[in-house]
């Protein structure tokens, strides 16, 4: 993902702009990444910096949510429902890495020097992240 910098550079902004106009133009359907791309005439870097620089203002303007599923590609939402059930499939799978961070890299790193400073300063940042997450899922799951 490019630094907040580069996002925010004039040409990642008439990029999301171009981004913006193709998709209120294929409303309310939405447009794959390679749609985008040829819709809009950018190349996929530019569409790329483009959605992130879009991100980036829909949140401070807020605007709807531009969300991503797999048979509509990328599309504004604006139904609560539509927009609930990416939220729960986004945070389920920023679970599923943080909980392979921590059992494929963090906890072997572990094994080998248990009782190393950074070892327990990550323990502790961990396990206070990991029950947040739990906190989380529970709901998620409810």
């Amino acid at each position: 993902m490019p630094r907040a910098s580069e996002r925010r550079s004039p040409a990642a902004q008439r990029h999301a702009d171009t981004v913006r106009f193709v998709l209120f133009e294929a409303r309310p359907a939405g447009l794959t990444f390679h749609q985008l791309v040829r819709s809009s005439e950018l190349s996929p870097h530019q569409t790329r910096s483009g959605l992130a620089c879009l991100r980036d203002t829909i949140a401070e303007r807020g605007w709807p949510p531009l969300i991503w599923t797999r048979p509509d590609g990328y599309k504004f939402c604006s139904d609560p429902a539509e927009l609930q059930a990416y939220e729960v499939a986004i945070i389920r799978e920023k679970l599923t890495e943080i909980r392979r961070f921590i059992t494929g890299v963090v906890a072997p790193h572990a094994v080998l020097q248990p009782k190393g400073r950074w070892i327990k300063h990550l323990n502790t940042q961990l396990s206070s992240v990991e029950s947040t997450l739990d906190v989380i899922a529970d709901y998620i799951d409810a």
